[in-house]
């Protein structure tokens, strides 16, 4: 495990974001995510036990910034008549021409959590059970409802090239 902070940010960073966004969506917030996760990994790095699955680690500091954010957004006002920033393509190369992050964002709070957590941030369906609580079965049954649904979705033409970004 004790490999250089900045390969882990490079091998992990993708993974990372890609969580972010599945949790938050895309923008701002989900890159503010991605980027205090590896804020506070930088000062914990040192001190990690040699045998630490830093992937697994990662994505759980990254559950814990979204959070955090999610918290935040309650408590502030969003000025509405700014543009929002520009979302980075990390983790999504070409950016999201066919919606994927919409359509993501748009399924049920339980399914976006397991896809995230699962096929974004691959994590076992047990890990991510104990993330987001209830059963490794029930958590396996919302992954594949959340993946069934983008499929219908993406079957039915809702989303044509260039039609969301």
């Amino acid at each position: 495990m004790k490999q250089p902070f900045e390969q882990a940010v490079k091998r992990h960073g993708e993974t990372v974001l890609r969580v972010c966004r599945g949790l938050l969506g895309p923008g701002p917030d989900a890159d503010d995510a991605w980027s205090e996760t590896f804020l506070a990994a930088l000062q914990s790095w040192p001190g990690l036990p040699e045998d630490t699955n830093a992937e697994a680690w990662l994505v759980r500091v990254a559950r814990r910034k979204a959070i955090d954010i999610t918290r935040a957004r309650a408590r502030h006002a969003i000025p509405a008549d700014d543009l929002p920033e520009q979302a980075s393509t990390l983790g999504s190369p070409g950016g999201d021409e066919y919606g994927v992050w919409a359509a993501v964002g748009a399924l049920p709070e339980r399914q976006r959590l397991a896809l995230a957590y699962h096929y974004l941030g691959g994590l076992p369906h047990a890990e991510t059970a104990e993330l987001i609580g209830g059963s490794t079965d029930a958590v396996r049954r919302a992954a594949a409802d959340g993946i069934k649904s983008l499929r219908r979705t993406y079957h039915a033409g809702e989303h044509t090239r260039g039609a969301s970004r």
